[in-house]
């Protein structure tokens, strides 16, 4: 596997140089600890949770609004769900489960 490695740009119009860096070089040692690792491995389930409600709406044929309705919400709430940028409450899962006709459990 080819090893990355920084690349120097220079911009024509104001002299400026830029240094774009590696995957690697950036998070190279803090990607092996454990810490990382868990926090990205949460990140990845919030936001596979977050496209499978939005998947499961659309298939539905539902607005956000007709699911924040349903769930006694504000479509706000429904809409911070799916962007996956937002944590959310157990609470709020289920209210928003429910009205998809779904509910929530633990593998």
């Amino acid at each position: 596997m080819k090893k990355a490695t920084s690349k120097i740009i220079k911009t024509d119009t104001d002299k400026e140089t830029i240094k774009w860096h590696s995957f690697e070089e950036t998070f190279g040692r803090v990607s092996k600890t454990k810490e990382f690792q868990t926090a990205y491995t949460e990140e990845i389930i919030r936001l596979k949770l977050a496209k499978q409600v939005r998947e499961l709406r659309l298939s539905k044929n539902l607005t956000q609004k007709n699911v924040a309705e349903k769930a006694g919400m504000p479509q706000s709430v429904v809409a911070r769900l799916e962007s996956g940028e937002h944590s959310i409450s157990v609470d709020t899962l289920g209210k928003v489960a429910y009205a998809l006709g779904k509910h929530i459990a633990l593998a």
